[in-house]
């Protein structure tokens, strides 16, 4: 089976090892000349992961050459980016191939669900979402992890399962397409919260209290949205924000830990030209989205007024004691 993977971040590169243990023949697309040519030269893509590529894993920046028969596409990019890679699959995209979409976030600008995004421009019949507790030098690393499946055709479904569920990756199945996507992308909103907690100096505990709270905003965001607020209790649920907010592998955590621990808005202006941080971006679209649908959550409101507005960090630890 062919399997096109559009992305070459290490996430990209981590679901592909884990495709590649089924002999599927898997091609990523990049938009890096450098990266393809690292691949041409040394069969090794050392500069994303240090990980041993097998030969059925192979890397080109043609998209027509990717997509060419393709029987499923993964879209693993920075949720950013999204739009503008659907618009230049389309020219060479089969709108019954299945789509799974592994990226966590909002389109920005029309703040739309990264599912909405691609079945309005590719006119896609059959997407699948996952998200999960895991980080991609994790999953390399073969070390137990999973996924819960969200899904708009039994289709696209069975094949993401048939194709990447194996010895040591669990795919857990949801309807709840709305749900999975909403829990992916505001899990990173509050590990950037849970690191400004812990840049201040507080403890796990003061960490958990937010973890727990969040949980109940979540669920309210996802009912407002149109999902299912059970699915808070999924892999993508608590499980990613478990992850997500007590890890220092988390980017999101760690820009979080960096305006906690810092007065130097030049520290915090440089960890992200140096990193990406889905959240930062996330944070911006949710709050315009829950504005613009006159949602009120108190949470997001107290986050996005620390990161975007430069106001105390300290707020947060006193909007948590105080909240009703």
């Amino acid at each position: 089976m062919k399997i096109s993977v559009i992305g070459t971040g290490a996430y990209s590169l981590a679901i592909s090892l884990e495709l590649a243990k089924k002999d599927n023949k898997i091609i990523l697309w990049t938009e890096n000349s450098k990266i393809e040519e690292e691949y041409k030269k040394t069969r090794q893509l050392k500069s994303i992961m240090d990980k041993k590529i097998p030969q059925n894993i192979k890397v080109s920046n043609n998209m027509e050459k990717v997509l060419f028969e393709s029987d499923l596409i993964y879209i693993i990019t920075a949720s950013k980016y999204v739009d503008s890679v659907c618009q230049k699959m389309k020219p060479f995209y089969n709108k019954k191939t299945p789509i799974c979409i592994a990226t966590k976030g909002i389109e920005e600008s029309s703040e739309e669900l990264l599912s909405n995004v691609v079945e309005n421009i590719l006119e896609a019949k059959h997407i699948a979402v996952i998200s999960g507790p895991t980080f991609a030098i994790d999953m390399a690393n073969n070390e137990p992890v999973a996924l819960a499946i969200g899904y708009t055709s039994i289709k696209a479904k069975n094949l993401v399962i048939d194709t990447l569920e194996n010895d040591t990756l669990k795919l857990r199945p949801t309807k709840d397409i709305i749900g999975i996507q909403i829990c992916g992308a505001i899990k990173n909103v509050i590990a950037i919260a849970s690191g400004i907690l812990k840049g201040l100096g507080y403890s796990d505990s003061t960490q958990a209290f937010l973890i727990n709270e969040s949980l109940h905003d979540i669920k309210d965001i996802i009912y407002y949205l149109g999902g299912n607020p059970k699915t808070i209790m999924s892999f993508a649920g608590v499980g990613d924000l478990m992850l997500t907010c007590t890890s220092t592998k988390s980017r999101n955590f760690s820009f979080g830990y960096t305006i906690g621990s810092t007065k130097n808005p030049n520290k915090i202006k440089e960890y992200l030209i140096n990193n990406t941080v889905e959240g930062y971006f996330t944070l911006d679209t949710i709050h315009r989205l829950l504005k613009n649908k006159k949602i009120k959550i108190d949470l997001i409101e107290v986050i996005y007024n620390i990161v975007y507005n430069s106001e105390d960090p300290t707020t947060l630890s006193k909007f948590l004691i105080n909240k009703k």
